[in-house]
Parts: C-alpha cells; structure tokens; sequence
C-alpha cells in the first residue's frame, strides 16, 4: 500500500459512512498478571451507540495514521510458516458466520499471549468490513453516479490498547453542599494512543494483496520485532531510520567519515534525482550499483564496486540489500539536516548545505554560512564586518 491507498481508507472511518460498513466488532481484555483472557465480547458494530462508534473511529484512524517505513510497515508474510497467520486471517477474512470469524480472531490472540507478557492490562479490539472505492468513470457527462460502480474491499482491522488506572479526584457535590473523594474502580481503556495493530489484506492498484499485511507500530521507528515476526509471521524489514543509517555508514566506509558540504550536498541532490526520475515508483531502492553511481556523479573520485559490496556486506552483511531513496531524503524541499556544535545547533535543508562551510582561521575551527540577504537576530538587523575583526 502507498500513502494514497492508505490515506484513502483512514478517512472512511466516520460515523454514517456508506463508504465503509463496518460489520462486527470484537473486543478482548487481556490480564497482565496471568496473561489470560479475562473477557471477551462481539456484538454487530452498528448496534453501538454514535458516540462509542466515534470514539472507535478516532481509535483505528490513529492505526492507519503516520510516516510509512516509520510508523507504517507493509510486511511480506513468510512461506511455509506452522500455524500461519496469513492463513488464519484469510479464513475470518471469509468466514461467513460471526462464531467462525471470532475463532480464528482467538487463535491471533493465543499467538500474542504466547509471544509475550504484557506490563500492563491490554484489550484487543478487531473488526471486519467493507471499504468501498468509487471507480472512475470513463465519460464525465454521463449521469451515473460516482457510487454507481465500486470496488469492495473486505478488510479485518486489529487495535491493541493500553488501559489506565482511574485518577483519584475530590468532587463537590452541589445538593448536600459535600467534598466527597471520588472512588473508581474501572480501569480506563486509552483508545488515543494504541500501542499497536494491523490492517489486512493490503490493497494494491484497486485489488486486494492477502501476501501482504499493515503492521501499525506504537511509536515512530520502534518496532515489535516479535510481534511481527512472531504473531504476524512477517519476514523482517527496516525502518526509515535504520535506512538512513545503513546509507551513511556504507558511505563512510568508502569515502572515511569526512566529506566537504558541497559533495554531501551533491549526494542528496542526485538521491532526490532518483527519487524525481521515478516519481511513478512511490519506493525507488538503491542497490550496490545505485549507491557507486550516486557516490560517483556526487564527486566522489577512486571508487569502484568492489568496495562498495565490501561495505554493504560489512553494515548490513547483505551485499544484495536495497535501500528505499525516500528514507534517506524523505522530503528533499522540507526535511532539514541538523548541523550540530557545543555552541549552537543549525537546522538547513539539503539543497541549501552547499552554503555551509567549515573553514580554519588563526587557529580556530568556524561554521560559515554563506547569505544572500541581511541576517535578522530577534528582529535586528546584523551589521556585516570584515571576517576577523572583532565586534
């Protein structure tokens, strides 16, 4: 799934959508301490009250919501896996009776039990759906409605969320003119921060991928390996910050740990290419051929593939290894590189790092940045002096 795929689907779930139709819901709470089901429920999602369906769309909306490669992961199921769950989740996926779908839902909960302890208790919710996608249509001037010709797409979504223990406040009570101490027993249920779960199947170009599955991290960049590997069955990826990385150590094996600015500008600038040059490719990797091309027309001179393979098979003991061009320059028009020094941190865009200069004067190290316009500090202007005179 792409950013636009996702987005699509995210902004169905609202309330009285007949874009998305929401079949079932069903939630399990989960001990800490025996890390047991204390109980479950499942009842039809549209019995729920407005408000209780509200507060569930804001939840599933924040598992579809982030960077992906940094939030978002699409994960490749592994082959030939013992109680799979790309096979378990098809067959809920195609259940026809609501016991048969919650059966298999279970089986996902007995692998997440297996897997680990939980710190605090969790509940788990799942639903089963449509999502409905408009087709284009081929002729503008005709009547049909855009709602007239859909594509459907069955979906089950899993949320996992931390409970709460209830604050302990002191009310007043307006009729018996009392403080009172405010006793709540009943944990609460954070549905504004999940701390994990998934979409399946993925859609690709209108069509569902059942080899593929949605994981939603907790975190940016912080994933649960064995929750991916160990529930989900996915086969191991990387975040957009282990890519970054991977990039700038293989760099630095084949070039030292030194460059100039205007040559670390010119690899940005030839990645931010690739990346232009296959707009149509939303993830454009770069493989040991890719990276020596960029490393060459960036400037970087005496270098051949034979070191460039060394040093993949060094950093990531996978010569064959591919890295997503996007998660080394993200956004190349807004993502700022951090120049960091005991004095002050500078924050400045790639395009603009061929301004900066690191230069040597009477025996001391100075950060120069080259400017076109005045310089205003706090609304003052700054007054030019001539380089070395003392202010």
């Amino acid at each position: 799934m792409n950013k636009k795929d996702i987005g699509n689907i995210r902004k169905q779930f609202k309330v009285n959508n007949d874009l998305l139709r929401i079949s079932d819901i069903f939630t399990v709470y989960i001990l800490k301490e025996s890390s047991e089901i204390y109980h479950h429920q499942s009842q039809p999602f549209e019995m729920l009250e407005a408000e209780q369906q509200e507060l569930f769309f804001n939840n599933f909306k924040k598992i579809l919501g982030g960077q992906l490669d940094e939030k978002l992961f699409e994960l490749k199921f592994q082959r030939n896996v013992e109680n799979s769950s790309q096979l378990i989740l098809h067959q809920g996926l195609l259940s026809g009776e609501v016991e048969d779908w919650k059966e298999q839902m279970l089986r996902i909960i007995e692998k997440m039990l297996n897997s680990r302890q939980y710190e605090m208790d969790i509940v788990i919710t799942f639903i089963r759906g449509n999502y409905f996608k408009p087709t284009k249509r081929n002729n503008e001037q005709t009547e049909e409605s855009d709602r007239d010709s859909v594509y459907t797409h069955p979906f089950i979504l899993c949320s996992i969320n931390s409970t709460q223990e209830p604050k302990k406040e002191l009310l007043f009570d307006y009729v018996i003119k009392e403080f009172k101490y405010n006793i709540v027993v009943d944990p609460i249920i954070n549905l504004n921060a999940p701390i994990g779960g998934f979409l399946f199947p993925c859609f690709t170009d209108n069509s569902a991928d059942v080899n593929h599955i949605l994981y939603s991290a907790g975190k940016a960049n912080d994933l649960d390996h064995k929750f991916i590997e160990e529930v989900l069955n996915g086969e191991e990826t990387m975040t957009a910050k282990d890519d970054k990385f991977i990039f700038e150590e293989i760099v630095k094996e084949v070039t030292g740990d030194q460059l100039n600015t205007a040559t670390l500008s010119n690899v940005y600038e030839e990645i931010n290419r690739v990346i232009e040059e296959n707009e149509d490719d939303e993830a454009p990797k770069l493989d040991v051929k890719d990276v020596e091309r960029v490393l060459k027309q960036s400037g970087i001179e005496d270098i051949h593939t034979e070191q460039i393979e060394s040093a993949f098979q060094k950093v990531i003991d996978d010569e064959k290894y591919e890295i997503k061009a996007s998660n080394i320059v993200p956004k190349y028009t807004s993502k700022s590189i951090k120049i960091e020094t005991k004095v002050a941190n500078v924050s400045i865009s790639p395009q603009d790092l061929r301004y900066i200069r690191q230069i040597h004067f009477e025996g001391k190290r100075y950060l120069m940045i080259e400017v076109v316009e005045d310089t205003i500090i706090d609304g003052f202007k700054m007054i030019p002096e001539v380089f070395g005179e003392k202010g």
